[in-house]
């Protein structure tokens, strides 16, 4: 039987207590079960739609709201000035 080689002993016991604290890590047990990985996936798209949404939402109002002060431009100013006054109106 060949004689084993103290350096790749220890490596190996490295490499195994690596594994065990990798293994023993939370988002390696959250995607252990597959239920847990379908509840963070969906809670993960909530979040990802809500932030879009805002953000979406907080960009165009900004944009209408600077191109409403352009009325020097009259096709740019009259269109925003319709898309204020559409915003307004609307409950």
């Amino acid at each position: 039987m060949p004689e084993t080689d103290p350096e790749l002993t220890k490596e190996i016991a490295a490499l195994r207590r690596e594994m065990s604290r990798i293994n023993a890590h939370r988002f390696v047990r959250l995607h252990d079960s597959p239920a847990r990985m379908i509840g963070f996936q969906f809670a993960r798209g909530l979040a990802f739609g809500l932030g879009s949404v805002l953000g979406a939402t907080i960009l165009v109002s900004l944009a209408v709201y600077l191109l409403s002060g352009i009325d020097f431009i009259p096709i740019v100013g009259d269109w925003a000035a319709q898309i204020a006054r559409e915003i307004e109106t609307t409950p």
